[in-house]
């Protein structure tokens, strides 16, 4: 059993409520097929499925990776409860991204336009001329529709 844990990790178990803990325990003991309060890195993928994630392979691995903290090819219970934190804190992160751009996208059609920048700019007090707009717009708009979509917006804000 992993007693390897950081303080990072241990901190962001402490985040999670009784119910979310009481939650992930009973999905881990599903598959602790068992009972030896170990699950193989292998069914990982079908835990987290069963808790609504949905990581790629690639990521997969990764997290199998980081969450098999004392490296002995199986996770235990609170190493998977610190993998289920760094997820959660990725959905987060999402989520929030996902707000901020439907602010600026106020007609709601999955594109900011430069007129819909414009505006968002001057309500928060940062009145910008029509070729900064449009600079802007040009500089983000990869796919060069005229206009933001939400994969623009994410790569900009990884940029900074």
């Amino acid at each position: 059993m992993g007693n390897s844990l950081t303080v990072d990790q241990m901190a962001k178990i402490k985040a999670f409520t009784r119910e979310q803990v009481e939650e992930f325990k009973r999905v881990f003991t599903l598959v602790d097929k068992n009972n030896d309060g170990n699950i193989t890195t292998t069914s990982l993928g079908s835990v987290m499925r069963s808790l609504g994630q949905t990581p790629t392979d690639a990521e997969l691995l990764d997290i199998i990776n980081e969450a098999d903290t004392d490296h002995d090819g199986t996770i235990d219970f609170p190493e998977f409860l610190a993998m289920m934190a760094t997820k959660s804190k990725a959905v987060d992160t999402e989520a929030e991204i996902r707000a901020a751009f439907t602010v600026f996208d106020r007609n709601g059609d999955g594109v900011i336009s430069a007129a819909e920048l414009r505006e968002v700019m001057a309500s928060i007090g940062e009145k910008l001329t029509d070729a900064e707009v449009e600079e802007i717009v040009r500089e983000v708009d990869r796919d060069g529709d005229g206009g933001i979509d939400f994969e623009e917006f994410l790569q900009v804000l990884n940029r900074t």
